[in-house]
């Protein structure tokens, strides 16, 4: 019996260990897609809802579930669609300088920011790649797109978030 199937008759260990596996990686999707913890967190709570509830539609012989699962946080999110400014979050602890953690806190904003300004479709296809680095074809399943369709919007969001982080850069150039 799988996991989802143990989970949906009540079998709590095979929830508990569903939710271990597989929240973090979606919780980063829905906050790198929303910019939002709080709607981030409010997305994911949904996802695992969704998959215990009878009319879910999941069938392993398809999909693997984690595909499934981040189909369903994209899904929550593109009903939810709204435009967020990111936070940046620092970690506090002990690093080389002041100036060090001011500099990586402007820089991780200044990245989240230009993220959030993609296109939603070069955006989604980002985040997975990159930052939860999922195959492009399992992309591709999860976007019901083409590999190549799936390569050319990650191609167009590298070559954006280049010429904004470069204009960026330049602008501190002439202000220096």
């Amino acid at each position: 019996m799988d996991l989802v199937s143990a989970a949906r008759r009540g079998r709590e260990t095979a929830f508990a260990q569903l939710f271990d596996e597989h929240h973090l990686p979606l919780f980063r999707f829905a906050y790198r897609l929303t910019g939002s913890t709080a709607d981030a967190e409010d997305i994911v709570q949904e996802c695992f809802l969704e998959l215990l509830r009878p009319t879910c539609s999941y069938d392993p012989a398809r999909t693997p579930v984690r595909t499934y699962l981040f189909g369903i946080v994209r899904n929550q999110w593109l009903k939810r669609r709204r435009k967020v400014e990111p936070t940046a979050s620092v970690e506090v602890g002990r690093q080389e300088s002041l100036d060090t953690d001011l500099l990586r806190a402007e820089t991780s904003d200044l990245v989240a920011r230009a993220v959030m300004q993609l296109p939603d479709t070069q955006r989604e296809v980002l985040i997975l790649a990159h930052y939860e680095q999922m195959p492009l074809a399992e992309i591709g399943r999860l976007m019901d797109l083409e590999v190549t369709a799936v390569k050319s919007r990650l191609q167009r969001a590298r070559v954006s978030l280049k010429e904004t982080l470069a204009a960026h850069a330049l602008g501190l150039e002439r202000h220096a």
